[in-house]
């Protein structure tokens, strides 16, 4: 499938700035969402064919924002290719602690309620187009190794992680018959600012543009859910069938996620 019209949230930096420039390279015309404006029209301005990505700077809990957004771009671009819900946020909490409350909300908000609220303004495009006959569209949520079991320390995020996974599995089953591909991509550590600050070991980290390469390919090709890098979907498969007494003796003293409150 080659890649025509993309709309990327968390667009930025890290892995949404990544595909941005893996799909701009491939001729795509882009939707690139991220709350710093600057820095967003800076990254579309360094894009091959500038003049051919929009640009919406918002933060994706403003659900209207991001729903006329969706409208902008489909009316620019006449239809819908692909849409990657990308944006994201991790923190360290602990539940004991009141006031990580409000972190574990806007974690959950962030990562899951704006997932399916960038979905959400395309569908009805994308069903359109395929009872035309222009099939092949795809949704894809950015899920986490983190959220194959649940890691101490990182409760919010490993538990917002497996909701995306779970949620894009239920999407994905809905919207089979419509031919509207659902596609999950659960990251290893992938090079970022996000993984920059964290001060311990991270096996099979992998460069972010690698991992842009793979991801692009695994969209096109409308795999249901992949593991980048594959060796950590290995891990993530060895750590699913532990057992939970096992699963906690390993990972009771893991290193965690500096604890910021924000």
């Amino acid at each position: 499938m080659q890649a025509k019209r993309v709309f990327i949230t968390g667009a930025s930096s890290g892995l949404g700035a990544a595909l941005a420039r893996q799909y701009a390279s491939e001729g795509a015309m882009l939707g690139l969402v991220a709350r710093r404006g600057e820095v967003l029209r800076e990254l579309a301005a360094s894009l091959p064919n500038a003049e051919r990505h929009r640009v919406y700077a918002l933060d994706v809990s403003d659900h209207a924002a991001l729903a006329n957004a969706a409208a902008d771009f489909i009316a620019a671009v006449q239809g819908i290719d692909i849409v990657i819900a990308n944006a994201g946020i991790s923190r360290g909490t602990l539940t004991e602690y009141t006031e990580d409350l409000h972190v574990f909300e806007k974690i959950f908000a962030t990562n899951v309620t704006a997932t399916i609220a960038t979905f959400a303004p395309f569908i009805a495009t994308m069903k359109a187009q395929a009872a035309a006959g222009l099939t092949g569209a795809r949704l894809v949520g950015i899920g986490s190794v983190a959220g194959i079991r649940g890691l101490p320390g990182a409760g919010a995020y490993s538990a917002s992680k497996a909701a995306v996974i779970s949620y894009c599995e239920s999407l994905r089953v809905e919207l089979k018959k419509d031919g509207i591909k659902v596609v999950t991509i659960a990251p290893g550590y992938i090079d970022t600012p996000m993984t920059q600050v964290n001060d311990y070991a991270m096996p099979f980290l992998m460069p972010v543009e690698k991992f842009a390469e793979r991801a692009v390919a695994t969209i096109a090709a409308g795999c249901s859910y992949r593991v980048i890098p594959w060796q950590m979907g290995v891990v993530a498969k060895v750590l699913r069938l532990l057992p939970n007494w096992l699963y906690d003796l390993l990972f009771s003293n893991a290193p965690r996620k500096t604890r910021h409150i924000v």
